[in-house]
């Protein structure tokens, strides 16, 4: 018996010997494949998890980027996760397709699916009521995308085309959304890694602006309280994604697709008779869609192809573009100050941005380090809401331009 067995070579039922089955569950495994850079990129993810999880920077945003970035950096899960669909002859003689699920996912992107809906649900969650009762707030917001701008100039300069000049200064908005949405009809070649910048530098808000707006304002500046707000009536509110829809829409409707969603969001809100709707957009909807873009823009991170030159150096552009758009708000929010008297806090010039409502919440946080009983978040909302019309015109403009 034990010579039998000795014969049989140790074979399996497959056919295969006991030693070719070990090598072939080796080379299945991703210490085969392992590259240094994933290593790194495991190191950045687990960083931005911490950053998310104890410093608690933007974790709905962060968190899901972190472990996309983390769960694609795991040796041999990069050709799982986007391994693209095939086409197999069942038993029956049936054809189907399989693909990774990444590859799916990113169609979301890719298509410019995910970015509407997440304006949806930005719309459904957003009171306009503070850039009603305060229009200079549109000029903080349209201020804050000259780093949008200043970025597009400099990156022609240095010899980008302009479709991808258009695109990398987009970042500069801070609306991973709009970015996404730019990016894929302009320079699609780019686009993982401008979503990642894009999303990364709204995340770390937090860290980014704090010391622009120090090192741009007084410290009596800072002190500045504000007088509250009017109340703004419902009609007004609801006229006001009509008006917006129209004018926009007229002058530039390649920034309808965002803008539309984004009105159409807050028109469900403001009407009061479409409760359920407007809980589905600002809960379910919403979060459901930024798990998946989160967790997707963050699979782009692959150590491999994202750690090299010309990534790292569109990066370092869409932070210049980004350090830009803040400045140019609290500067445009100065000149205001001047010009009222001193009634406006240029803090909430950083919120001219358009990550809402991030940035509205740092600045109020920066206030309150200077005068704990100073309360400008109302406030920078108006800037805030400005930033992501204003943004999305810009993407609007870039459309008109180069398609």
């Amino acid at each position: 018996m034990i010579e039998n067995f000795k014969r049989m070579n140790f074979k399996l039922l497959s056919g295969k010997d006991f030693g070719q089955v070990l090598k072939d569950l080796w080379k299945s495994t991703g210490f085969v494949s392992a590259e240094w850079q994933q290593f790194v990129m495991l190191g950045v993810a687990c960083v931005l998890v911490y950053l998310a999880i104890v410093k608690k920077f933007e974790p709905l945003l962060l968190l899901p980027i972190a472990f996309g970035m983390f769960l694609i950096n795991i040796p041999g899960a990069h050709d799982k996760l986007y391994a693209e669909p095939e086409t197999i002859i069942t038993s029956a003689g049936e054809m189907q397709t399989a693909g990774g699920l990444f590859f799916y996912l990113f169609k979301g992107v890719e298509w410019v699916i995910f970015p509407p809906l997440i304006f949806l649900g930005i719309g459904a969650m957003t009171d306009f009521g503070p850039l009603i009762a305060n229009p200079k707030s549109l000029l903080i917001g349209a201020g804050a995308q000259i780093g949008i701008f200043i970025t597009f100039i400099g990156a022609l300069l240095i010899g980008y085309t302009s479709k991808e000049s258009a695109s990398i200064g987009i970042i500069g908005g801070a609306d991973g959304p709009t970015a996404i949405f730019l990016t894929t009809k302009l320079a699609p070649d780019l686009l993982a890694t401008i979503a990642i910048a894009a999303y990364s530098y709204m995340a770390l808000i937090p860290l980014i602006q704090p010391p622009i707006m120090k090192l741009l304002t007084t410290k009596k500046e800072r002190m500045i309280r504000m007088k509250q707000l009017r109340e703004v009536s419902k009609l007004e509110k609801i006229c006001f994604p009509l008006i917006v829809c129209a004018l926009i829409g007229i002058i530039l409707p390649d920034a309808l697709p965002l803008l539309g969603m984004l009105m159409l969001g807050n028109i469900l809100r403001e009407s009061g008779v479409v409760k359920r709707l407007v809980d589905t957009a600002s809960n379910g909807l919403i979060n459901t869609v930024t798990i998946l873009l989160g967790i997707v823009v963050g699979s782009k991170a692959y150590g491999a192809a994202f750690l090299n030159f010309d990534t790292i150096f569109v990066i370092v552009l869409g932070l210049v573009a980004f350090c830009f758009g803040t400045a140019g708000g609290i500067l445009v929010a100065k000149v205001i100050s001047k010009l009222d008297g001193g009634k406006t806090n240029p803090l909430i010039g950083s919120a001219g941005v358009s990550a809402v409502p991030m940035a509205a919440r740092v600045s109020q946080d920066v206030g309150r380090k200077y005068d704990p009983e100073n309360y400008l978040l109302m406030h920078a909302m108006g800037p805030n809401v400005a930033g992501v019309i204003c943004s999305a015109v810009a993407a609007g403009v870039f459309l008109a331009m180069f398609v």
